[in-house]
């Protein structure tokens, strides 16, 4: 079971640094570059999935301050979902505004 939880703590810090690399730079690994319009919150969701995983496996390992079991299932669904709707929203297509009129319509 542990080598389990350590596969998903190893994912979990994986997606960490993509995370933090595609808040510093921009940058989207190829396979994300189609679907992904906003990079930044791409990004961000990514780091808060990654930080969920990393957090469950140690609570898992027993190297976090002992807690309440409900508020560590909890807490680790909330970071999980909030990324994965963080990751949903960056890939929505962006908006294009209409403030202004097209000259070439005159």
């Amino acid at each position: 079971m542990a080598w389990i939880v350590g596969a998903g703590m190893l994912i979990g810090l994986l997606a960490v640094v993509w995370g933090i690399s595609t808040l510093r730079t921009g940058w989207l690994p190829p396979t994300a570059r189609r679907q992904a319009t906003r990079p930044r919150l791409h990004g961000l969701g990514v780091l808060l999935t990654g930080t969920s995983l990393l957090l469950q496996g140690a609570f898992h390992f027993g190297t976090e301050p002992g807690a309440y079991w409900e508020v560590r299932f909890f807490s680790g669904n909330a970071l999980l979902l909030s990324g994965l709707l963080l990751i949903a929203l960056s890939q929505l297509p962006l908006r294009r505004r209409q403030d202004h009129a097209d000259p070439s319509e005159s």
